[in-house]
Formats: structure tokens, sequence, C-alpha cells
């Protein structure tokens, strides 16, 4: 598993990130240690480290070149680690819900925002990307009792802004879901709150960039054991380089866990591949999807 820190106690940033990745890198390449690296630059291990980590709060553009040359980096990649180091993080606009984003949902809001695919899978409810307001004013008022309503307002206000990122019209994330029809069933609010969001999520589906799929209950349990929810967050390519390694965010009930070794991000391919080969296709999933509805709208 992978200590993802959180952005906005640290200041790390998606460039950042890259940067600090490209400059591992190349320090592994040469066949440096962390410690004679930073020996190279007369910095404290730490120093380094928080570079390489993508937690530097003030990029130095001089001391990012300096390192460079000391690491023996050609010209080009000179230039790569110079256009990355150039990158300004900007505020996100998640910093001003900072006193309703829990520490460790910070990073999923990141990682959310900065996917060019995301792929889902949610046994249980719908997840946020596809909320209407009402399903989510339910859920929070059960998840936050001591909350006023214009807490709760601002929380859905968060995830209409999250949602930006698969409706906005100028290239929209890619987005794959698979949801059991367990979640389609349960009753959040009302029946007539559930039936309304169920109409959203097929209304949704018919976008170009969305994939709506239903793992119905006689499928049985297509990967030989019960599955909580999770989200693999994939983040494109620059040239042949991927931009960002992709990014697993598993979550329970006492916490949430982020993974980004190629060997459990292959786990959580495989076990989406095998759930999506045993869903529906899309357009039985969205007639299964209006039948269900209508059932919570007669009550049954």
């Amino acid at each position: 598993m992978t200590d993802i820190q959180d952005p906005m106690e640290t200041g790390g940033t998606l460039p950042r990130r890259q940067l600090g990745r490209f400059l591992r890198e190349v320090r592994e390449g040469a066949g440096f240690t962390l410690e004679q690296a930073a020996a190279l630059m007369e910095w404290n291990k730490s120093t380094l480290s928080r570079l390489e980590r993508g937690l530097t709060e003030r990029i130095r553009v001089r001391e990012v070149l300096a390192l460079c040359e000391a690491l023996g980096l050609d010209t080009e990649g000179v230039a790569v680690a110079k256009a990355l180091a150039e990158q300004e993080p900007t505020t996100s606009w998640w910093h001003a819900y900072a006193d309703l984003i829990p520490a460790n949902f910070n990073t999923f809001v990141g990682l959310e925002a900065g996917a060019r695919a995301l792929i889902f899978y949610q046994p249980f409810i719908i997840p946020g990307l596809l909320q209407t307001a009402d399903y989510a004013r339910a859920l929070d008022r059960t998840y936050f009792p001591l909350e006023t309503e214009a807490e709760i307002d601002r929380r859905i206000e968060v995830r209409k802004q999250r949602q930006s990122v698969i409706l906005r019209q100028r290239r929209p994330a890619e987005a794959r879901i698979v949801l059991h029809e367990s979640a389609l069933r349960t009753v959040v609010g009302t029946p007539r709150v559930t039936a309304t969001q169920l109409r959203h999520v097929t209304d949704v589906s018919t976008r170009e960039n969305v994939e709506v799929r239903v793992l119905p209950f006689r499928a049985g349990v297509p990967v030989g054991m019960p599955l909580t929810p999770f989200v693999i967050f994939h983040f494109g390519r620059s040239g042949r380089k991927k931009v960002e390694p992709t990014v697993v965010f598993a979550e329970s009930l006492v916490g949430a866990m982020y993974f980004e070794r190629k060997a459990e991000v292959s786990i959580y391919r495989d076990a989406f591949t095998a759930i999506q080969a045993a869903s529906l296709d899309a357009r039985p999933s969205r007639d299964l999807i209006r039948e269900i509805a209508r059932e919570h709208d007669s009550g049954h």
C-alpha cells in the first residue's frame, strides 16, 4: 500500500507529484541513493525525500535544474524537469470546503478531479458522482445527524462540484461504473427519492463518456468473495509516459486505503473485469434500473 499524503495538509499537488516521481526515476536510473543525491546538493536527506514525494511547498526551478545537472541528466530530460517545475499549483475548488471534507477524503477529491478515466464498483449505494441532491441529502442527514441544514447544503454543493468531472462539456472524464442490484433496491430517504435517483442514473448513462452496468443478484459472486466499494483512477499519458500511475481507492467503515503498486492495481483491475463480465450490458442495465425505479414508485 502506498502512503498518499493529503494535498491540503502538505501542499502536494498532481504537478508536484509528477515532478517528484520524475526526479526519483532520474536519481535511481543514475544509480544514486537518496543520501548520495542529497549530499551532492548539500541537502538533508529529508529535503530530497519531500521533493520526490511531491510534498515540497515551494518549488525552486533553479534548484531542480542544479539537481538535474548533478545527476547527469541530458538536455532533453532537463527540459522535461524544468517544464514540470514551472507548473504553477492552483488553489483547488474544494479548498473552500476544507471544514467539511475529512482529511482522508481530500486526497480522493484531488485524484478524482485530475483523473482522465474513473472505474467504479459500488455494491451498496449510488456513487457520489451520480447522486441527486435529495438522495445525497438523505444520506448526509443520517451520517451527519448533528449538522445544520446549511452545512448539509454545503456538502451537497461539494458533490455538485465533483460531478463536473464527468458532466462538463469540455473533455469530461470517462466513467465506467458497475452497480450491484442491491444498490438499486436499497431505499435511501423515501421510495420516491430513490426512484428519482435511479432515473437520473439512466439519464447520465446515456452520455458518451459514461457507462453504467448492473451486476444482478443472479450473477452470484464473480470473484468468489464479497467486494467492498472501490474506484480506479487513470490519469492518461503524455507521449509514451503515464502522467501519473494508476491509483486504486478502496473504502470501508473504518477508513480508506490507496494502492498504486502494479501488483495491487492489477488485482483490482482483474476484479473489475470479472465483475463487468458478469454484469448486464449497458442497455439491459438501463432497462433494469428503470424497472426498479417503477417498483419504488409503486411502493413494491
